[in-house]
């Protein structure tokens, strides 16, 4: 007896080692079979081989897939990225075009609102390089200026506006202009008030469009007057001053940076309008000498002669005393 219920036993657990074998062989869409209570039948069996993710819409993937498709995707996260950054880098190129295109067409309706010029006379008309392309410009405009007077200042206002706000060069024989045109107190307001327009609009254009183009080409100069800034925040708008008439810095540079370390616009405008005029007061003299000189031959005072004397010798002290000075305000 003790011998049947040994092979019995044995019998019973050969089934159920069988019975478990082919539990574990089923395929993936095989079920069990129902309860013998008649519940409803369990979910099907399904047994996930290391290295297999199911997914919802395709069933069983292997790992390798998976990884792939990940990759796909973070490849063209990186490619829209990449595009977004350029199209940031070149939105500002893109602003700063359209204004200067804007303000080219601006120039030109200035031009075609002049009064019809001799083909002499149109070729005098263009933007002076040198003293004889401004006193040939000038010889043009005052023949106009009885008769369109304010015409005639308009756009020299304009063009000398246009020039301080892109930063090209040219300004000074601008400043020669005026002074030839107009009476030397007239002459010296015209020429502030364009300087500190002029560079009030390049500063907002620097704040609008080239902080970020400003930090990426000339860091280090930024960053190094940045610290000279801070040091004269209480008296900022005499340092404003003081860098107008020295030639400590191009203007150009004061301009595109001042918004970047946050010099206030008042201040900047302010400076500007009185820092520019004793170094302008020269070139509006020569301005009133040349045209004395055109129209009057060799009878110049001397007191024109002794005034551009004196300012000449004026504009070289800032550039004589250029170590002191520096040194005072360091």
């Amino acid at each position: 007896q003790s011998v049947m219920a040994a092979k019995r036993s044995e019998n019973s657990s050969d089934r159920t080692f069988a019975a478990g074998s082919m539990e574990n062989h089923l395929s993936e869409n095989s079920v069990r079979p129902p309860s013998p209570l008649g519940a409803t039948p369990r979910p099907p069996l399904t047994r996930e081989r290391p290295g297999m993710v199911r997914s919802p819409a395709q069933g069983l993937q292997t790992a390798t897939e998976q990884p792939a498709e990940n990759h796909d995707k973070a490849s063209h996260v990186i490619n829209k990225s990449e595009v977004a950054g350029h199209e940031e880098s070149s939105k500002p190129f893109t602003i700063l075009a359209l204004i200067f295109l804007t303000s080219l067409v601006v120039l030109g309706l200035v031009y075609w609102n002049f009064p019809d010029l001799t083909e002499e006379e149109r070729a005098a008309v263009k933007l002076p390089r040198d003293i004889e392309d401004a006193k040939a410009l000038g010889r043009v405009l005052s023949a106009y200026k009885e008769a369109y007077y304010y015409e005639v200042m308009a756009g020299v206002i304009v063009t000398y506006i246009f020039l301080q706000t892109f930063a090209i060069p040219g300004s000074i024989f601008l400043s020669i202009l005026i002074g030839y045109l107009f009476p030397f107190p007239l002459a010296l307001f015209i020429v502030c008030l364009c300087s500190a327009t002029g560079a009030s609009f390049c500063y907002l254009l620097s704040y609008l469009v080239g902080r970020r183009l400003v930090l990426r080409y000339i860091p280090d100069r930024v960053k190094q007057w940045s610290a000279t800034v801070n040091r004269h925040r209480d008296n900022l708008l005499w340092y404003i001053i003081f860098l107008r008439i020295t030639p400590f810095l191009p203007n150009w540079f004061i301009n595109i940076t001042s918004p970047v370390i946050d010099v206030p616009l008042y201040p900047f405008y302010l400076g500007t309008f009185l820092g520019v005029a004793p170094p302008s007061c020269i070139a509006i003299q020569t301005g009133t000498t040349l045209y004395q000189l055109t129209h009057y031959g060799a009878a110049v005072s001397w007191k024109s002669m002794s005034f551009l004397a004196v300012f000449a010798v004026l504009s070289l002290l800032p550039t004589l005393f250029k170590g002191k000075l520096k040194e005072k305000f360091d």
